[in-house]
């Protein structure tokens, strides 16, 4: 979990547990805390294995930080102080403080900053610390002498190795609780794992002619309830639940209930609090602590994932993944809906609660998610629940190799430059309709920079004779770095995971590869240096615009580059073999002359590699709005996968969701039509006049997001979305609504005639002119005639 819990004045356990028999067995960390015990701090690890879940103890541990071996010896005036063999990235030697409380780390702190001393690592929890520097991730060997417990096996003083093959079998379920808001009441808890399916469901009178279902069970009131559910869930037992919102609403609420009702929130395992605390500053969601269990939010996992949809609600999301839909459409009416089928029809009400617990079981399985972040954590060693984790994640891998390098790393924060780094390099695009486009692309630009170029934290503090150079003065060290090395291990990986066909690792190692730029580049990473940002994209940028140069000095035309890509013009009447083989052979070539380059003039071995990524038979690259210049990363191309053809759209209106259903298929519409030679003039004047008549009024419906509360936004002059919101009397985080000829209208209330003309000016003119200004046509040309009509 993410939580790290003390609880003062707790008695020490016995070192030695009684009854005990030795274990061998391979787990996976669920769940790490620690607290403060009258001997030092002790660490609780709840893992999951064959031979059930396991509590591991690890008593007497101390909290550490660094300080310069130059200060004097009467600080701290707490803890223990003992020299060791580490420098800090600057070159000075320090010794490391050992504290039996974070009372008397704290007290160490401020002592030395009142004497304008630095620490070093005092930021770095007690359950981080164990585990990394064993690099223990997710999987682990545990040995020890087992003792039973109430549902686990507890052991004191295990000996824990890595196992980082193992991959666990956990025990999954899926929960959701429907609500009653007027008044507050929780009406019903389900909890389903395929087809065994538990339902709690209130009712006022006990439901005397109790419904005979399986799995179901009729409770009289809310504490009732909650207590036959916290029973059950004991008894069951499971690793992981897994839900929609489920921490930051049905765990949230489940905690509420049971502090206003006087029921015991048993959540986790063992004897420890569950508890789910308000996100602090910079934060998203509630913070989880669940001793021994694993609380997994859908939501969350898709953004960690880099799995995008336009609407994350679950009917949505269902909807696109599986096919399926809740039993009852969502919206801002969604709870009177539920309430009206829970008074109407109790058994009705059981069977929606268990469908959306299913719908949530065929996401997570159609989309891997729970494989995801268990190969996340054996990657990274971060929490399965993690929310994000990117920094950690660097620590974890970082920090242990920097220590055995004979450094250490400073506190989060420590440097305060406000110098930024560049952005990904976008080269000037010439717009135009094309024929016959490459697409090439640096395979992992960013790490392959940094492996080429030796970027490291470390490197950078080293001096020497013989460096590499970056850029704001930064250089690096030839020989001694450990970034380039950790790339090399997880590229490794990525292969590895190529090898297998494991679509899921390699997603896992993709983003974990890609974040190692963005941690570098910011403040709340501990190794913050603008030199090292902007030695990697001021890189980036060189190398791109190098690779152009190379090109055209070949004879042909580059129109475009993105940050780690270039887009090659081939021109018409070429074959769509011979377009294919060029591309593969310009990917090579300039994979080779950057090799042979880089070795002849900075003597390095490059890891850069050029792939030859996609070839558009037809491609548009749009201007700017009122420009003649060519846009930045938007624009549409023709492929041909197998024997379909089909067009690619990016940052066009047809992939935006701030955009009419009508304008983005209109779009997707007219773009094929018009790559493929198919006639397309009379049908969009169909379309013009569809719409002119009302016969496509579905389709004029904007969707868009209120980022703040309404009162944040101005009286005068807010969006049309706010506009419309301040329309209904319960709006939602989701604003639908119409243009009408009195301004905006939520389609809740809709009640004024659309504004046609807007429609057509606004949304399809600039959908489909971006294209037909190539044609030297608009839809003013095509379909004026028509409107004037109206």
């Amino acid at each position: 979990m993410l939580c790290i819990e003390d609880n003062d004045h707790l008695p020490d356990r016995p070192l030695v547990p009684d009854a005990s028999r030795p274990l061998t067995t391979e787990a996976f960390l669920l769940t790490r805390s620690w607290r403060e015990r009258r001997n030092g701090v002790e660490l609780e690890l709840w893992a999951a294995s064959a031979d059930g879940p396991l509590r591991l103890l690890v008593p007497q541990q101390e909290l550490v930080c660094f300080i310069p071996s130059s200060t004097k010896p009467s600080l701290p005036s707490v803890g223990r102080r003992r020299s060791v063999e580490l420098k800090s990235l600057g070159g000075q030697p320090v010794d490391a403080c050992y504290f039996t409380s974070r009372r008397q780390l704290r007290q160490a702190q401020r002592e030395l900053e009142d004497a304008g001393l630095p620490t070093f690592e005092s930021d770095v929890k007690a359950t981080d610390r164990y585990l990394m520097e064993r690099f223990l991730r997710a999987g682990l060997q545990v040995e020890g002498k087992a003792t039973k417990k109430d549902g686990w096996l507890e052991l004191v003083e295990p000996r824990i190795r890595p196992a980082p093959d193992h991959r666990p079998s956990l025990a999954v379920r899926s929960l959701d609780i429907e609500t009653e808001m007027d008044p507050d009441r929780l009406i019903s808890i389900a909890v389903t794992r395929e087809d065994d399916i538990r339902v709690f469901l209130l009712h006022d009178d006990g439901w005397k002619k109790k419904p005979r279902r399986k799995g179901l069970t009729v409770h009289a009131d809310e504490a009732e309830l909650l207590r036959a559910f916290f029973a059950w869930l004991k008894k069951d037992d499971p690793d992981v639940i897994i839900g929609w919102n489920v921490i930051d609403f049905d765990c949230v609420y489940l905690q509420r209930k049971c502090e206003t009702l006087g029921v015991d929130f048993d959540l986790g395992r063992g004897e420890g609090e569950s508890v789910f605390l308000p996100p602090g500053e910079g934060m998203r969601g509630h913070l989880a602590r669940v001793p021994g269990r694993v609380i997994l939010d859908g939501i969350t996992l898709l953004h960690a994932a880099t799995i995008f949809f336009e609407d994350y609600s679950l009917g949505a999301v269902a909807q696109e993944v599986i096919g399926k839909d809740k039993l009852l459409e969502g919206g801002p009416d969604a709870p009177e809906k539920i309430a009206a089928l829970y008074h109407a029809d109790p058994l009705a009400l059981v069977d929606y609660n268990v469908v959306d617990c299913q719908l949530v079981e065929d996401v997570f399985d159609e989309l891997h998610l729970l494989d995801f972040v268990i190969e996340r954590s054996q990657l990274t060693g971060l929490e399965l629940d993690r929310r994000a984790g990117s920094v950690a994640a660097f620590d974890n891998l970082y920090l242990p190799r920097l220590h055995r390098e004979g450094h250490v790393a400073p506190e989060v924060g420590s440097n305060d430059s406000t110098e930024g780094s560049p952005g990904g390099h976008l080269l000037e695009s010439d717009p135009g309709l094309f024929e016959n486009v490459l697409l090439l692309d640096f395979k992992s630009l960013y790490p392959s920079i940094m492996g080429t170029f030796l970027i490291d934290p470390l490197g950078l503090h080293l001096g020497g004779d013989d460096q590499v150079p970056g850029f704001l003065g930064a250089t690096f060290h030839r020989e001694r770095h450990v970034l380039p090395e950790l790339v090399r291990e997880i590229w490794k990986a990525r292969d590895g995971a190529k090898a297998r066909g494991d679509r899921t690792g390699i997603q896992a190692i993709k983003i974990l590869m890609n974040s190692f730029y963005g941690v570098l580049g910011t403040t709340i990473c501990r190794f913050f240096d603008p030199r090292l940002a902007s030695s990697i994209t001021r890189r980036g940028h060189e190398i791109l615009e190098t690779t152009k140069a190379w090109i055209q000095e070949g004879g042909e035309k580059v129109i475009y580059g993105d940050t780690d890509s270039v887009f090659v013009l081939l021109g018409p009447d070429k074959p769509l073999d011979e377009c294919r083989a060029r591309g593969k052979e310009l990917a090579a070539s300039l994979t080779t002359r950057w090799r042979e380059t880089l070795k002849d003039e900075l003597r390095l071995d490059s890891w850069l590699e050029l792939e030859f990524e996609q070839h558009f038979l037809r491609f548009l690259m749009p201007t700017m709005r009122h420009s003649e210049k060519g846009t930045k990363k938007r624009y549409a191309g023709l492929v041909q996968d197998g024997d379909e053809r089909r067009v690619v759209f990016k940052g066009l209106e047809s992939v935006r969701t701030d955009w009419t259903p009508l304008a983005r298929e209109v779009q997707r519409e007219l773009y094929r039509r018009v790559f493929l030679d198919e006639p397309w003039e009379d049908w969009l004047r169909e379309v013009v006049s569809d719409l002119e008549a009302g016969r496509l009024d579905d389709q004029l419906v904007y969707r868009k997001r209120l980022r703040r509360s309404l009162d944040a936004y101005a009286e005068k002059g807010a969006p049309p979305h706010v506009q419309a919101a301040r329309k209904l009397d319960k709006p939602g985080r989701w604003i639908r609504h119409v243009i009408t000829v009195n301004g905006p209208e939520p389609v809740e209330k809709h009640v004024s005639a659309l504004d046609h003309a807007h429609y057509r000016d606004k949304q399809l003119a600039p959908a489909v002119d971006g294209l037909l200004q190539f044609l030297d046509r608009s839809l003013e040309d095509v379909a004026g005639r028509q409107l004037r009509l109206f």
